[in-house]
């Protein structure tokens, strides 16, 4: 598989080996992180993925990186993509950390650690998904933020692939329905679409606002509503957002099977157009 890198300053051999071992991104996970879809050649909502990575590392209490730094990073490894694999969409990550750090939970006041990389899309499929038993912390110091602790999510993501399912749901402390480890929720009723508010703890997806302001733009109906946990298992449709998959219909929820709403459908023929009208919206 081509993978496309770069490292605090230019392209790499993604096969070697930049990272200090005092990074505070590798010690404690001390970092933020980004990512969007290599489409036609550019970065899909780049300006709005940009101002989500300064607003994470600011809750985070690190220093945001240079905007303009991070662009030119982008438009490297842009390049060099379409270059290498040109047409292939491609998912681009941008990883921002605390830079080098001690054996522990203090920081150093030194300059963050940049790195940006690309490879391509893996085609997602029929989703199924699994309610994992742990809860999202609605609370917490890293609620709402896209930071590298993932830890959480790559336990919960391989009990989900134990029980057949390819992404987790997480409930919240107060038993009600947040996110996924990568994706947004929206249900769909007789009412419309609707999606848990952020302050259930639920990132704020950027494909989660642009199917919010596009469904309403095209007077598809959608809303923001607090839900309990167990509406996912009773709602006739479900469906995930992510930047990697736009709007797609879940095909089974704890084993049972889910047929994709109409709304949902019309959705996911709008949203291509939509992104192809404008690749920075």
């Amino acid at each position: 598989m081509t993978t496309i890198a770069w490292v605090d300053g230019g392209l790499v051999d993604p096969d070697g080996r930049y990272i200090s071992l005092l990074d505070h991104g590798f010690v404690v996970g001390d970092g933020v992180f980004e990512t969007c879809e290599l489409l036609e050649g550019e970065p899909f909502a780049l300006t709005r993925h940009l101002a989500r990575l300064r607003t994470s590392a600011v809750g985070l209490g690190i220093a945001p990186p240079d905007d303009a730094v991070v662009r030119a990073a982008v438009a490297d490894v842009s390049r060099a993509w379409n270059a290498a694999e040109p047409g292939v969409v491609a998912r681009l990550r941008i990883t921002w950390t605390a830079g080098l750090g001690p054996l522990g939970s203090d920081r150093h006041d030194g300059p963050g650690t940049l790195a940006v990389a690309a490879s391509a899309v893996a085609h997602h499929g029929e989703t199924r998904v699994h309610v994992v038993p742990w809860t999202r912390n609605e609370r917490g110091a890293l609620a709402g933020l896209k930071t590298t602790s993932y830890g959480e999510n790559a336990l919960a993501l391989a009990r989900a692939r134990a029980h057949g399912a390819g992404e987790a749901i997480f409930g919240n402390t107060r038993g009600e329905l947040c996110e996924g480890t990568g994706t947004n929720v929206f249900l769909e009723d007789s009412d419309g679409l609707l999606t848990p508010p952020l302050s259930s703890g639920a990132l704020a997806g950027v494909t989660r606002a642009l199917v919010l302001e596009w469904a309403a733009d095209a007077g598809i109906p959608v809303r923001e509503e607090t839900v309990p946990l167990s509406a996912i298992h009773t709602a006739q449709h479900v469906a995930l957002t992510s930047s990697t998959r736009g709007i797609s219909p879940v095909a089974a929820v704890d084993g049972e099977r889910r047929e994709p709403g109409p709304l949902t459908l019309a959705m996911g023929e709008l949203f291509p157009v939509k992104q192809r009208e404008n690749l920075d919206p």
